[in-house]
C-alpha cells in the first residue's frame, strides 16, 4: 500500500486488531488472519510464561501476578506495603523502592535465567575494596600527609619500582587489597604505608601521575570547582584563541564511537561518591536546587554563577535511589528505577544531558557524574544474555512503577505523533502505555529494520519476530552504520560522541508494539494536513517537529560558496552518508574551518568538520587515482574549472601527507595524528581552539567568489581569520513552519505557537523545563479535538534532548485527560479486513 490511503488503512487495521492479536503471533494475509507460532527455541521463560506473553497486556498481567505471588512468598510485610503503594495509599516511596530492589533484581534475573546478573553483583562487591581504600586512605591520609607542593618532587617511577616488591602498583585492585592488609596492622607497616602514601600522592596530585593512572578509581578524588576556570585551557597565540595543552588531547580517526563512557568501576565509584541525599529530601539533582530563603524571591530554583536555573533532571528521574541501588550491584533493579521516569533511557545519559549534574548537591566540588552512571547501568543490562528483551520488557511492565506497572487496556483513541525525535518517540511510548493507538510520521525516509527482529516486513505487515539474545548482534560500527532516518536530532544532529545503536533499541521497543505504526516520507502540512488527519479518524495530533529555521547572521557575502548553516552541514554529513568510504555524496569542505557559535551544535560541528576532512580528501585522492589509471589524468581533468584544479591540488597534497602519517602511526603502533563545561572539554581534547567575544562582520571571498576568510570584531579590533569554510551555528528559532502551509489556522505568539488551556483559552507557558502547569495544547476545536506541541517547538521545553523528553512525560497526561472528554472517532477502512 502506498500513499496516504494506504497509510491510514494500516492504522485502522492496526487499531482494530491491537486488542485481539499479539504483534508476535499474528500475520496479516490479504483478508484473513493466520495464527503463527514464533520460533522461540533459544528463550525459555519460567513460571509458565512464553515470549509472546511479554508483548501483550494479557500476558503481562499474568507476569505481574507471578511477581505478586513471588513477593508475597518472600516477604509478606513488604508485599502488603507494595500493594498499598500501587493503590496510591503509601508514603515513603524511596524507602520502598530500596527495599524492593533486591527482590526485583532476583525476579527479573530468574525470569530470563540470567546467572550473570548475580555475578555482576559479586563483581561490584569486590570493587568496593578499591572504594574503601580511596575514601579511608587516599583522601584522608595520603594527600593530606603529602600535599601537591611536596608530591611534585616525588619520582613516580622510582616509587613504583619499590612497590613492586610487595604488589603490582598498576593493578588498583591488588594495591588496594595490599593497603588494607597494611592498615589492619598499621603499627607493623609504617614504612610500607608511607611508601603507599607517597606513591598515591604522586598519582593523584601531579600531571604525570594523573596521566599514568587516568580512569582508575583508586586515585580519583573530587576537585574544587572554579567557575572561571572549569577547563585548563591556554592561549594559542593566534588572536588570543584558547585550547587545551598538548598533553590533554586525544587522537581521533574517522566516525566510530569517540567516547565509550565510564567503565563499570568508574560508574560504581561515582555511585558511591553520591551521598544519596534522597534520605534527607535534598536530592536536588532530580528535583532541582531550591533557594535557601524562598521568601526572598528569585524564582523556584537557585541559579548558578552563569545565571542558569538549577532545575535538575527535566524528567525528575530518581537519581539518588538509582545510585544507592547501583552501589549494591543491583543493576537490573537500578535500571528499573531509572525507567520509572525515563523509560527511553537509551536516549539520555552520557554525553547527552547534564542538567542533573549542574544541580548536584556538590556545588563547590566535582558533581557526581550521573549521566555516566545511568548509561553504564543500561550497558551492563544490555551486556547480559537477553539484555535487549529485559530492557524492552521494562518499557511495558515495570514493577517499581507504582502508578502504572502494566500498560493500560485499549482505549480506542488514536493519536498522530508528528516527528520521531526525542519528544516524539517518548510521547509515543507513554501514549501507548496509556492504551492509545499511535501512528508516528516523519518527513525523513525511514529505512526498514530486519523483519526478524522488528516484527514488520517491507510491506509494513506484522510478522513473527525473534527474541534478541545479544545486543552485540544488532550493533553496528558508527563509521559504517546505515542512517535509518528515525530519531530526529538524535539521528542527524548528535554526533558519534553518542552510541547511535541506542536509537535502534528505542525503535525496536516501539515498532514491535501492535498499537504502533511508523511512516516515513510524510511531510506534515504538505503530504498530510491537520484537517485531513482529523477527517481520517485521528482523535488528537501531537506536534514534535523539532527546531525551526536557523538564526541568520547579518554579514556580507553570507551566501558565498563555503558558507553554510551548521545544522545543514551536520545533516548532510550524517543523512547522506558523506563520511562513509562507499558514499558518493557531494559535501565539500576546505581548510581552514571557522565555526560561528558557542553552543553544542557549534561544538559538534567543529569536531565533525575536523574528523570529516581527512576522510574527504583521502576518498577524493583514491577515486582520482583509480579514474586516472583507467582513463588517464588528462581525460579526468578535461572538464575541470580553474577552481576545480586549485581544490584538487589541495586535496591531493593533503591526502599524501595524511597517508604518510598513517604509515608512520602504524609503524609506531598508535592512532594517526591528523589535526592538531563537559562537551567543550571533550571537543578541546580533539584539538579545536576557541576565540570568544567576537562579532562576525563579513565573509571575504577569493577570485572565484569562494569563502577565503571571516572578518570579525574582537576586543575593539577588526581581524580577518583565514576560512575556506564558514559554518554558522547561531541557534535556531521555534518551528512554526506549519503557519506557511495553513496561514490562518494556527495562532502564533511571538516566535512560537500560542498555547491554550483545556478550554481553549490562551495561556502563557512558563519558560522553565519544569513548569508548574504544563500547557501543551495549542489548538482546541469545536469538535473537541485538539493539537498539542512539544520539545523544541514549545517555549518551556526547547533547548536539549532531555527537555524534549520531559515535555512528553509532563504532557501525555494532558492528552489522555483531554481525549477522555469525548468518544473515540471511528477509523475508515475497517471493512478492508
Amino acid at each position: 500500500m502506498k500513499g496516504r490511503a494506504g497509510l491510514f488503512w494500516r492504522v485502522g487495521k492496526m487499531h482494530r486488531k491491537a486488542a485481539r492479536f499479539s504483534a508476535i503471533t499474528t500475520l496479516h494475509l490479504s483478508n484473513k488472519v493466520k495464527e503463527m507460532t514464533t520460533p522461540v527455541t533459544t528463550l525459555n521463560l519460567p513460571f509458565g510464561l512464553t515470549f509472546a506473553d511479554l508483548y501483550h497486556r494479557e500476558g503481562l498481567l499474568k507476569l505481574d501476578q507471578v511477581f505478586l505471588e513471588f513477593l508475597q512468598i518472600r516477604n509478606k510485610d513488604l508485599s502488603d506495603q507494595y500493594t498499598r503503594a500501587r493503590q496510591g495509599e503509601s508514603s515513603g516511596e524511596s524507602a520502598l523502592l530500596l527495599s524492593l530492589s533486591p527482590l526485583v533484581n532476583q525476579f527479573i534475573g530468574a525470569l530470563f535465567e540470567e546467572e550473570a546478573a548475580s555475578s555482576l553483583r559479586q563483581e561490584h562487591q569486590k570493587f568496593a575494596i578499591i572504594l574503601e581504600v580511596n575514601r579511608q586512605f587516599v583522601q584522608r591520609v595520603a594527600i593530606k600527609q603529602y600535599p601537591a607542593s611536596i608530591a611534585a618532587s616525588f619520582e613516580g617511577a622510582s616509587l613504583r619500582q619499590v612497590l613492586e616488591a610487595y604488589t603490582n602498583p598498576d593493578d588498583e585492585q591488588a594495591l588496594a587489597e595490599q593497603i588494607l592488609t597494611w592498615l589492619a596492622a598499621s603499627e607493623n607497616y609504617q614504612s610500607e604505608l608511607d611508601l603507599a602514601s607517597r606513591y598515591t600522592a604522586w598519582a593523584v596530585q601531579t600531571e604525570e601521575g594523573q596521566r599514568y593512572h587516568r580512569g582508575q578509581s583508586l586515585y580519583a578524588v573530587p576537585h574544587k570547582l572554579d567557575s572561571d576556570h572549569l577547563i585548563p585551557v591556554e592561549p594559542t597565540g593566534s588572536h588570543g584563541a584558547w585550547q587545551l595543552p598538548e598533553g590533554h588531547r586525544r587522537l581521533r580517526d574517522g566516525f566510530s564511537l569517540t567516547d565509550e563512557g565510564l567503565s563499570r568501576e568508574s560508574a560504581l565509584h561515582q555511585a558511591h561518591y553520591c551521598i544519596w541525599c534522597h534520605h534527607q529530601g535534598k536530592d536536588s539533582c532530580s528535583k532541582g536546587l531550591k533557594p535557601k530563603k524562598p521568601e526572598e524571591g528569585g524564582g523556584r530554583f537557585q541559579k548558578n554563577s552563569f545565571g542558569t536555573s538549577l532545575v535538575g533532571c527535566p524528567l525528575e528521574q530518581k537519581i539518588s535511589e538509582m545510585n544507592e541501588v547501583k552501589s549494591q550491584g543491583l543493576s537490573l533493579a537500578a535500571l528499573s528505577i531509572i525507567m520509572i521516569d525515563n523509560p527511553m533511557v537509551p536516549a539520555t545519559g552520557h554525553r547527552i544531558c547534564n542538567d542533573c549534574m549542574k544541580a548536584c548537591i556538590y556545588q563547590k566540588q566535582d558533581p557526581v557524574n550521573i549521566p555516566g552512571v545511568e548509561t553504564q547501568i543500561l550497558k551492563e543490562v544490555l551486556s547480559l544474555s537477553w539484555g535487549v528483551e529485559i530492557y524492552s520488557l521494562l518499557t511495558r511492565w515495570n514493577p517499581l512503577n507504582f502508578q502504572r506497572p502494566v500498560l493500560l487496556p485499549d482505549s480506542g483513541y488514536k493519536v498522530l505523533v508528528v516527528g520521531t525525535g526525542p519528544a516524539g518517540f517518548t510521547l509515543a511510548h507513554h501514549l501507548m502505555n496509556d492504551g492509545h493507538t499511535v501512528a508516528a510520521i516523519d518527513g525523513l525516509k525511514i529505512e526498514p529494520l530486519p523483519s526478524e527482529i522488528s516484527g514488520v516486513d517491507l510491506d509494513g505487515q506484522r510478522v513473527p519476530f525473534q527474541p534478541i539474545k545479544s545486543f552485540h548482534k544488532i550493533e553496528e560500527d558508527l563509521h559504517s552504520r546505515m542512517n535509518s532516518g528515525f530519531g530526529g536530532v538524535a539521528e542527524y544532529g548528535i554526533t558519534v560522541r553518542w552510541d547511535k545503536n541506542f536509537l535502534k533499541l528505542i525503535r525496536l521497543t516501539l515498532e514491535r508494539r501492535s498499537n504502533f505504526g511508523l511512516f516515513g516520507g510524510v511531510r506534515f502540512g504538505g503530504t498530510l494536513t491537520i484537517d485531513q488527519a482529523f477527517e481520517l479518524g485521528f482523535d488528537h495530533i501531537a506536534l514534535c517537529m523539532g527546531a525551526g529555521s536557523p538564526t541568520l547572521i547579518p554579514m556580507k557575502n553570507s551566501l558565498a560558496p563555503g558558507v553554510r548553516q551548521a545544522s545543514d552541514f551536520l545533516m548532510a554529513l550524517q543523512l547522506t552518508g558523506a563520511a562513509k568510504e562507499s558514499s558518493l555524496a557531494n559535501l565539500q569542505l576546505r581548510l581552514p574551518v571557522v565555526v560561528i557559535g558557542g553552543g553544542l551544535t557549534a561544538i559538534d560541528t567543529a569536531t565533525e568538520a575536523m574528523a570529516y576532512y581527512p576522510v574527504q580528501v583521502e576518498k577524493f585522492a583514491r577515486r582520482y587515482h583509480e579514474l586516472a589509471e583507467i582513463y588517464g589524468e588528462e581525460s579526468v581533468r578535461a572538464c575541470w574549472t580553474p577552481q576545480d584544479h586549485e581544490v584538487a591540488k589541495e586535496f591531493l597534497e593533503h591526502a599524501k601527507v595524511l597517508q604518510q602519517e598513517r604509515h608512520q602511526a602504524q609503524s609506531e603502533g598508535r592512532l594517526p595524528n591528523f589535526l592538531n563545561h563537559e562537551e567543550v572539554a571533550k571537543a578541546l581534547e580533539e584539538g579545536i581552539s576557541i576565540l570568544d567575544q567576537i562579532t562576525p562582520e563579513g565573509v571575504e571571498v577569493d577570485a572565484y567568489g569562494h569563502a577565503a576568510g571571516l572578518t570579525v570584531r574582537h576586543s575593539g579590533e577588526r581581524l580577518t581569520l583565514p576560512a575556506r569554510a564558514v559554518l554558522v551555528a547561531a541557534g535556531t528559532r521555534p518551528n512554526i513552519n506549519l503557519t506557511y502551509d495553513v496561514p490562518h489556522q494556527l495562532v502564533v505568539n511571538g516566535q512560537t505557537f500560542q498555547a491554550v488551556d483545556e478550554t481553549g483559552l490562551p495561556v502563557q507557558p512558563e519558560r522553565l523545563a519544569k513548569p508548574e502547569i504544563p500547557y501543551v495544547l495549542m489548538d482546541v476545536r469545536a469538535s473537541k479535538k485538539a493539537v498539542s506541541f512539544f520539545g523544541d517547538m514549545h517555549p518551556s521545553f526547547a533547548g536539549n534532548v532531555v527537555k524534549a523528553m520531559g515535555s512528553a512525560k509532563q504532557g501525555y497526561p494532558v492528552i489522555s485527560r483531554f481525549l477522555r472528554k469525548t468518544p473515540a472517532s471511528p477509523v475508515p477502512g475497517f471493512s478492508l479486513l
